[in-house]
């Protein structure tokens, strides 16, 4: 269920595979590593693909349309996304050196391509004034099925503060979830809790969930995290919202008491 990938090399990096490794998760996932001047023609005639930038800068072509997109930080900078169904051909021309996550999974229907830009990016602070803000963290959502139900995939990012949690009160869903990890530096770590087994979180490594499993993260103290969430509907059961743990539910009321009483 977790995997320390190491360094990538320039070209495409698999993480999951929907016929081979951790095929349970239902999508192809992995990070294309480029140099500049580098130049990727994708194209896919059974799935449906989701490319998002993690950094660098470099020009999307796609369906007669043509986009320059960069980004310098995934800690301070919201997400360009380009969402396209089965069958259209993405052409990626690097300007730099970069890297882009590649989310793909099986998709029989046809919807309009659509680039996210950072401004379309829904960000939201999760945790915020309760349990001490211990759990304080910033949630990114790129789509979901509530702006793109004709999609099978949901794909979003997290930034989490050093010595904080996330996905947390621990929650779980039936559909399955993965999460690829980088730290502000690359000695970072902290721990995944994945049912009731524990992995220790470093730089540019990942989390494979099987639905029906919580999912709780933490980081170290000093380390800022980032992760980038992936999650495929299942059929006729789309991932729509959270499934918290019923002991842990308390701690959502309001002014609740952590505590004990002297």
């Amino acid at each position: 269920m977790f995997s320390r990938l190491g360094e990538f090399s320039y070209g495409y990096n698999s993480m999951a595979e929907m016929d081979g490794k951790h095929s349970n998760m239902l999508m192809d996932v992995g990070v294309y590593k480029f140099k500049r001047g580098d130049v990727e023609i994708c194209v896919d005639v059974h799935k449906e693909s989701a490319f998002l930038l993690l950094d660098g800068a470099f020009i999307l072509e796609w369906e007669g349309s043509r986009k320059e997109i960069n980004r310098k930080s995934i800690f301070d900078e919201e997400p360009w996304c380009l969402h396209v169904p089965k069958g259209r051909e993405v052409k990626i021309t690097a300007l730099s050196e970069g890297e882009i996550l590649l989310e793909k999974t099986t998709n029989e229907r046809i919807f309009e391509s659509k680039l996210y830009t950072p401004g379309d990016c829904r960000s939201h602070v999760f945790g915020e004034g309760v349990l001490g803000d211990t759990s304080r963290r910033v949630v990114r959502t790129v789509f979901d099925y509530s702006n793109a139900p004709y999609s099978n995939l949901v794909i979003g990012e997290v930034i989490n503060y050093p010595g904080k949690w996330s996905s947390y009160p621990p929650h779980h869903h039936p559909q399955p979830e993965i999460y690829y990890y980088r730290f502000h530096k690359p000695q970072g770590f902290g721990c995944s809790i994945i049912g009731d087994e524990v992995f220790k979180i470093t730089h540019n490594s990942m989390s494979a969930i099987p639905g029906g499993l919580v999912h709780p993260q933490t980081t170290a103290p000093g380390y800022a995290m980032y992760y980038c969430w992936m999650i495929r509907h299942l059929d006729n059961n789309p991932w729509t919202d959270r499934i918290d743990e019923e002991e842990h539910k308390w701690l959502l009321e309001a002014n609740v008491k952590v505590w004990p009483n002297k």
